[in-house]
């Protein structure tokens, strides 16, 4: 019915979102974020949507917390 190619999409490798999905690691750790990683430009699918756990950090200001 519908003519769908299938994609796939890589992340690069310096984002840490399965690990952050899988509460290893907070969005802090990760070395691209609030810096390559914004919400205006995505390296990853948790900071795509605000509902995201990187996004959220990142609106909240909970990067500039330490130890948060």
């Amino acid at each position: 019915m519908f003519d769908l190619a299938e994609m796939n999409v890589e992340e690069p490798a310096e984002c840490v979102s399965a690990e952050v999905l899988q509460g290893l690691r907070k969005p802090p750790d990760c070395p691209a974020f609030a810096m390559r990683c914004t919400p205006e430009n995505p390296l990853g699918a948790l900071m795509v949507s605000s509902e995201g756990a990187c996004a959220a950090y990142y609106h909240y200001r909970r990067h500039a917390i330490a130890g948060a």
